[in-house]
């Protein structure tokens, strides 16, 4: 048999069977699944390290180190807080998933120490635009580099400690 007939004897065969690829990482694993998170503690100030977003904002940006995972199910889930130049102070619950590029708000902190909740409990795309791409600059440079999630926690806290100039440690 020819080399050219055995190759579409074996896309028939692929065909017949519903097989796209000789091997399906879905099929093993099912479609992805979150898992369920506990809400932590509020931060304390000795935990919050900056990291840089862009000179087109006047705000500093912070990630809890003591809130941060790399999760099995592929999140990086964080708590973020937000300073503004008048001294306003925003603090967030969040998840980020580097496979799809998206985000997600769990809770938002309260000026009494209480999480609130969130309403909107639906990934949203990471989009990188100034002055707001506080997101776009922990995907990028700290959390997903080239899209693929760091490989543990202490990768993603060196990679904020030191800032997003040694990409390679985060990945490898």
């Amino acid at each position: 048999m020819s080399t050219r007939a055995a190759l579409a004897g074996l896309a028939t065969l692929l065909c017949l069977t519903g097989a796209t690829h000789a091997y399906d990482e879905d099929e093993d694993t099912g479609p992805w699944q979150e898992k369920a998170i506990t809400l932590p503690s509020m931060p304390a100030s000795g935990a919050l390290q900056s990291f840089y977003v862009s000179a087109a904002t006047s705000n500093t940006f912070f990630v809890d180190t003591a809130s941060l995972t790399v999760d099995e199910d592929g999140v990086v889930r964080y708590i973020l807080v937000v300073e503004t130049a008048g001294g306003a102070r925003n603090t967030t619950y969040e998840g980020m998933r580097c496979e799809s590029r998206e985000k997600r708000i769990y809770a938002t902190g309260r000026h009494n120490g209480e999480w609130a909740k969130s309403r909107n409990d639906s990934w949203e795309k990471i989009r990188d635009i100034p002055p707001n791409r506080q997101h776009a600059a922990l995907f990028l440079d700290h959390f997903c580099p080239g899209g693929i999630i760091a490989r543990n926690r202490e990768i993603v806290l060196d990679s904020l400690r030191r800032g997003p100039r040694n990409l390679d440690r985060i990945i490898y």
